[in-house]
């Protein structure tokens, strides 16, 4: 049944399939996939369209395949859904960069686990770009606030990518650093392109697309913000960046949880003092 599933209900305006995002997508929506499965995956069968088109007897003979995995594999109603995600793709201006495309940011590859693939809206080449993240605390102080601003605006005025993940406080005035100075940011979100969280940063993505910027994430469109997912993105944070720079935070907060990766991946940690 799985080999005869047809691709021809959706057709690119020009009159091409697209294929290959179409499997693109599908691998996203299998959850607890993960890279490692997913490398062993290609190695046995080359290429994400025989992946889709592989028996389960097949499938389950892939190390690290078992058959809870290999069902989600087989979902017909997952290889149903793809084409209303790529409709809504193509109306919102989002793609998908995968792991093996040379758009992938080589700093993300290199990390313990990165993610399969990552959805994008704005600026595909920004990912390419030296970043440093600028990370810390919701609840910030007004001197936390200036400082994100004002080491954002500078370092962006330098041609840096700022990264950071569009929560409240010192996020957002990261973020806004960088689009201050008509310099280049980032935002990696904890849930699909259209789930904008906090909403009230809608705005803030506006004109981060505006600037020339881009909001990233690997959740799919439709996935609403979740508390487990917040450290993943995080991973993803420090993944993109060359150094971190953590303004403020609490004793326990996702910022520290950033630093952990961070420190994990090798990069360069920075802590802005506190004012006394």
């Amino acid at each position: 049944m799985y080999k005869t599933f047809s691709l021809s209900f959706f057709i690119f305006k020009e009159g091409l399939f697209i294929e290959e995002k179409f499997y693109k997508v599908w691998l996203s929506l299998i959850q607890g996939l993960g890279i490692k499965r997913y490398l062993n995956l290609i190695k046995v069968f080359k290429t994400n369209k025989q992946i889709f088109n592989a028996t389960k007897e097949k499938l389950m003979q892939v190390d690290l395949i078992d058959e809870k995995i290999c069902n989600r594999i087989l979902d017909i109603e997952k290889r149903r859904i793809v084409k209303n995600h790529l409709k809504f793709m193509e109306m919102n201006n989002i793609d998908i960069i995968s792991i093996n495309d040379i758009e992938y940011p080589m700093l993300l590859k290199n990390i313990y686990s990165p993610p399969i693939s990552i959805y994008i809206k704005g600026n595909k080449a920004i990912l390419k770009n030296t970043s440093i993240g600028i990370v810390g605390c919701r609840e910030c102080s007004n001197y936390g606030k200036q400082i994100a601003q004002k080491l954002s605006y500078d370092l962006a005025s330098c041609k840096i990518n700022i990264v950071s993940g569009l929560a409240k406080g010192i996020d957002s005035y990261a973020h806004l650093g960088a689009v201050y100075c008509k310099g280049l940011t980032t935002a990696v979100l904890g849930s699909g392109l259209d789930e904008i969280y906090p909403s009230e940063n809608k705005y803030l993505v506006d004109k981060i697309i505006r600037a020339n910027g881009a909001v990233i994430s690997e959740y799919p469109v439709g996935t609403k913000a979740s508390r487990n997912n917040f450290p993943a993105r995080n991973r993803i944070i420090s993944g993109l960046s060359k150094g971190i720079v953590v303004v403020e935070a609490k004793k326990k907060s996702g910022t520290l949880i950033t630093v952990d990766f961070a420190l994990e991946q090798g990069r360069d940690v920075f802590v802005v003092p506190r004012k006394y």
